[in-house]
């Protein structure tokens, strides 16, 4: 199984980009894993709403190059839906049964995701309604993943 991260801009702490080299190695483990990331659009301090649209929508067009026929794609969003670990586990599981050999986790910019692509996404997931750094988002996702690969082969890690 290939499990991909397609995430719009670059980790700036040192400290962030280790936590994820750290899951990064721990995943290979259990599946092909990797991080796309691509370029945030520039914008000034105060957008306007048709800014931050038009930027999205680069953004956006940028990330479905990067999507395969086939694949299942979750996009990450404040309204997604919010599941327990073990769902996600349970995900991690079925999605190869249903003859995808792809995930993409799709984490857009500090300004989210375009609709039209949250809208082609098979899921939406939210981490929670609590708010969190942008960047921290791709650590807590890649533990979450890597959780769930625990979970399914029955390790101690998830308590």
């Amino acid at each position: 199984m290939n499990v991909n991260i397609i995430a719009t801009g670059k980790l700036k702490e040192e400290y962030l980009r280790a936590a994820c080299a750290e899951y990064g190695k721990r995943l290979s483990a259990f599946c092909r894993f990797s991080v796309i990331e691509l370029p945030e659009s520039r914008l000034g301090d105060d957008p306007s709403d048709k800014e931050i649209a038009r930027a999205l929508d680069t953004e956006a067009e940028q990330i479905r190059a990067k999507l395969t026929n086939g694949s299942y794609n979750i996009a990450m969003c404040i309204e997604g839906k919010q599941i327990p670990s073990e769902e996600l586990a349970g995900l991690l599981e079925r999605v190869p049964t249903e003859g995808k050999s792809t995930i993409n986790i799709i984490i857009g910019s500090s300004y989210g995701i375009a609709e039209s692509l949250k809208k082609q996404a098979d899921l939406r997931l939210s981490m929670s309604k609590m708010t969190f750094p942008h960047q921290l988002a791709r650590v807590m996702v890649m533990e979450q993943i890597y959780r769930g690969f625990m979970i399914n082969s029955g390790k101690k890690y998830h308590k």
